[in-house]
Formats: structure tokens, C-alpha cells, sequence
């Protein structure tokens, strides 16, 4: 979803930092291999969490929602020397596709996939983090900030993405087989109304909310 004309968002892609090689190479092969590529971060929103997580230099990030590894890598990219990256997804078949680039990358050692619900896992990891990165199934938004929030640091920032779902989240008619546009609008709700986090809602591609903790 464009919330400028597309001639000045191609302006704005154009005048950002340029995707690096490795990932126009996962870019291609996910769009040529991969079922649903539009899930894919893609250059532009790729850009933007490289740069956050160089602005956070988080020791230690979380991402659920793998898919083939792209946000992982760009997240990754501002991780200190010493940091780790866990990211969590249910589809075991991609998790070769996804190891395959990440050992391309410089930060093969320090990313680590988990394979499952990441509401069983995350309670198992023995960790606190500084950067969490939600961009999965929509229903459990809620959850996922419910179990991350007492991980996350103080001052360290969940990033949740497509929560402007094309403009769904403004539709009063949904559907009632429609379960992932009432949980976003609970979502938002949610970080809106909780005092641990600040929140801000950035426009960009489907919606990107920056929640930091401050409690």
C-alpha cells in the first residue's frame, strides 16, 4: 500500500540507501522459489531496520517471523560484534533457504533460528533484548507483545509491522472470517494505551509501529 504517489515513493527509494548484493540476490531468489514473495521486507523497509537497528546497536535482537531471512539480515546488521539474533518461525521448509543466505552474511554465528510457536519459545529463551521485530501471523500480535515486554530492556524498541493492513484497521464491515483486522486494531489499541511503551506509527509501505519501553 502507497500513501504517496508511487512516482514520489520511487523518488524516496531511489534516494535511500542502496540494497546490498546479498540481499538483491535473496530478494530474487525469493520472488522466483518462495510462495506469497510480497512478504518479503524489500529494499526500502529493509533499509529502514538496518538503519534503527544501527541507531539501537542492540546486543541481543528478536524477530518472530522469519519467512526467507531478509528483515533477519537487516537487522542484523547493526547488532554489536558480541550480539546474537534469534528469530522464530512455524514453516520448517524454509529453514534451509534461510540458513543458506544467513551463512552468506556476515553474521552466520551469530543468528539463530528457532522453528515453532513463538509463544512456546520465547519463554525458553534465556535472554533479554534490546530489539524485537514482530512481522507474523496477525491474530497474535497481542500475545507476542505480551510475552516479549517483560524481555525487553528499558529503552529497547518493538518494531510491529503491517499495522495500517491496506487501510483495514479504518473498516467498521469487516468480515467475520476476517480475524487478523479487529486483532490490529487491538494491537494498536493496545501499544496505544499500554504506560510501559511510547508508541509512534510510521506510514510506511503497510505500517510500522516503533514502540519503546519506557517502564
Amino acid at each position: 500500500m502507497h500513501f504517496i504517489p508511487e512516482e514520489l515513493d520511487d523518488y524516496v527509494v531511489n534516494h535511500s540507501e542502496n540494497e546490498p548484493e546479498l540481499l538483491q540476490e535473496l530478494n530474487r531468489e525469493t520472488y522466483q522459489k518462495i510462495l506469497q514473495p510480497r512478504m518479503l521486507s524489500g529494499h526500502y523497509q529493509g533499509r529502514l531496520l538496518s538503519m534503527i537497528s544501527k541507531l539501537v546497536n542492540p546486543k541481543n535482537v528478536l524477530e518472530i517471523g522469519t519467512y526467507t531471512g531478509y528483515s533477519a539480515l537487516c537487522l542484523a546488521e547493526g547488532m554489536q560484534r558480541s550480539g546474537e539474533l534469534h528469530t522464530i518461525d512455524v514453516n520448517e521448509e524454509l529453514y534451509d533457504f534461510q540458513r543458506k543466505y544467513f551463512d552468506k552474511s556476515n553474521f552466520g554465528n551469530q543468528i539463530f533460528q528457532h522453528l515453532g510457536d513463538a509463544l512456546d519459545i520465547i519463554p525458553t529463551l534465556n535472554k533479554t533484548f534490546d530489539l524485537v521485530f514482530i512481522d507474523a501471523d496477525k491474530e497474535n500480535y497481542s500475545y507476542y507483545f505480551n510475552v516479549i515486554i517483560d524481555k525487553l530492556n528499558m529503552g529497547g524498541l518493538i518494531l510491529s509491522d503491517n499495522v495500517l493492513w491496506s487501510g483495514k484497521v479504518l473498516d467498521k464491515t469487516f468480515k467475520k472470517e476476517d480475524t487478523s483486522t479487529p486483532a490490529l486494531i487491538a494491537y494498536n489499541k493496545l501499544l496505544k494505551e499500554d504506560p510501559r511503551v511510547e508508541t509512534v506509527v510510521l506510514p510506511i509501505r503497510d505500517g510500522l509501529t516503533l514502540s519503546r519501553k519506557i517502564k
